[in-house]
C-alpha cells in the first residue's frame, strides 16, 4: 500500500469545527497504527476522532479490532517485547526483535487478513519471521497460507503436518476437513524437542506426545519464563480430546505433567485460550485430569458406554470450575478404546 503524507481534504467538516486541520503521518510514533485506522475507517471519520479530543485520538487497538473483523482484537504487552494478541479465536503470542517478529499461532483463515492489518499497526509492518502451530486445529494454523508466502519459517511437530495435508472426517464435531494448499503446511517439523534462538531470547520447543491432539508442542522462552501452552491447557472449560486425530485424556494427563515440570512459580503461561495461568492453574488442571481419568478407566472396566458415564456424574466436584462435561466425557470414552491395551483388564 502507498504511503499517506498528509491530510488536508475537509470539504465536508465545517471550517469551525476543523481549524488547520493538516495531519501529517511522517516522523510520527505512532504512523502505523494512525495509518491503518486512517485507511479502515475512512477520512470523516478519522478527523471527527481527532476532533473530539485525547479520549478519541487515542485510537485504541480494541476498536481497530473491532473494524476489522467484528470481534475485538487486543494487544496487551506481557514485557517489553512480548505481546498477548486476543479476540483472533484464540491467543496468540508474539516476540518482537530487531530483525521482526516470532508468532506462536495464527487465527482461522477468514480471519487472517484482519489479523495481519491489526498486527501491522501494532507492529509497524514488521516482517513475522517464525511462527510456530502448536496443534493442527484451524483455529491455530488458518493464517499460515497467508505468512507463508512471505518468506516465513512455519514450525510444528510432523503430525500437525500430516493432519494438514491429510483429507479426514471429524466424527465429533460432524465435519469433514480436505488437505490444506501447500503453502499452508509448516515449511519445518520436528519429532522431539529443539532449540533456537531469536534475537536475546532462547526458545525451546517440544513434543507433549497424543494429549488434545497428537501433534501438541509447547514453546518455551526461558529468560523471560514465558510458555506457550496452546489448547493442552484449557481455561474456564474441560479440555477438548479430538480423539480423530490422536487425543487422548492419559495422553492429556502426561502432557499437562510435563508442562509443570518445564514451568515453575513463576512462569505466565499462556493457554489456547483466555487469561494467563500459572503454575498453580496448571497444577489444578493435572489433579483434576488425573482424578478423571482413573474414574473413566474403573467405569470403562464396569462395560459402560459414554452415556452411562455421563449419567454416572464422575466429574460432579469439578463441574462448578470446568463447566459442562459431556463433550469431556464422551470424547474421553472414544479416546480411552484407542488405548485399551495399557489400560489393561478391558479386552
Amino acid at each position: 500500500m502507498s504511503d499517506v503524507s498528509d491530510v488536508s481534504d475537509v470539504s465536508d467538516v465545517s471550517d469551525a469545527e476543523l481549524p488547520n486541520c493538516r495531519i501529517s503521518f511522517d516522523n510520527n510514533p505512532f504512523h502505523g497504527k494512525l495509518l491503518a485506522m486512517y485507511r479502515l475507517v475512512g477520512r470523516r471519520d478519522f478527523l471527527t476522532a481527532l476532533i473530539k479530543g485525547g479520549a478519541a485520538l487515542t485510537l485504541s487497538y480494541q476498536a481497530l479490532g473491532q473494524q476489522l473483523s467484528g470481534t475485538a482484537l487486543t494487544a496487551a504487552n506481557i514485557t517489553d517485547n512480548f505481546t498477548h494478541i486476543t479476540g483472533a479465536g484464540g491467543n496468540i503470542l508474539v516476540l518482537s526483535g530487531l530483525d521482526g517478529l516470532l508468532m506462536v499461532d495464527g487465527t482461522l483463515p477468514e480471519q487472517s487478513a484482519a489479523l495481519l492489518q491489526f498486527m501491522g499497526g501494532e507492529f509497524r509492518n514488521q516482517k513475522i519471521q517464525v511462527l510456530f502451530d502448536t496443534d493442527w486445529h484451524l483455529e491455530h494454523t488458518g493464517s499460515n497460507e497467508t505468512i507463508r508466502r512471505t518468506g516465513t519459517k512455519i514450525i510444528a511437530h510432523e503430525n500437525t503436518k500430516l493432519w494438514l495435508g491429510a483429507d479426514f472426517f471429524c466424527d465429533w464435531q460432524n465435519r469433514a476437513y480436505k488437505p490444506q494448499p501447500a503453502e499452508a503446511l509448516p515449511n519445518e517439523t520436528f519429532y522431539t524437542s529443539a532449540k533456537m534462538t531469536f534475537g536475546k531470547e532462547q526458545i525451546e520447543y517440544g513434543y507433549l506426545g497424543q494429549a488434545h491432539t497428537d501433534g501438541d508442542i509447547y514453546v518455551f522462552f526461558p529468560r523471560t519464563n514465558i510458555l506457550a501452552a496452546g489448547d493442552v491447557v484449557s481455561v474456564g472449560k474441560y479440555p477438548i480430546l479430538d480423539y480423530t486425530t490422536g487425543g487422548w485424556i492419559g495422553g492429556l494427563v502426561d502432557a499437562t505433567k510435563k508442562l509443570l515440570s518445564v514451568a515453575d512459580a513463576e512462569t505466565r503461561i499462556v493457554p489456547g485460550a483466555g487469561p494467563l495461568q500459572t503454575h498453580a492453574d496448571l497444577q489444578a488442571q493435572y489433579d483434576m485430569l488425573a482424578a478423571v481419568k482413573d474414574r473413566l478407566v474403573k467405569l470403562l472396566k464396569q462395560g459402560m458406554g459414554s452415556k452411562d458415564m455421563i449419567s454416572a456424574q464422575p466429574t460432579k466436584d469439578f463441574d462448578e470450575k470446568w463447566g459442562n462435561p459431556e463433550l469431556f466425557i464422551s470424547n474421553a470414552y472414544r479416546g480411552m478404546w484407542g488405548h485399551v491395551r495399557e489400560l489393561g483388564g478391558i479386552v
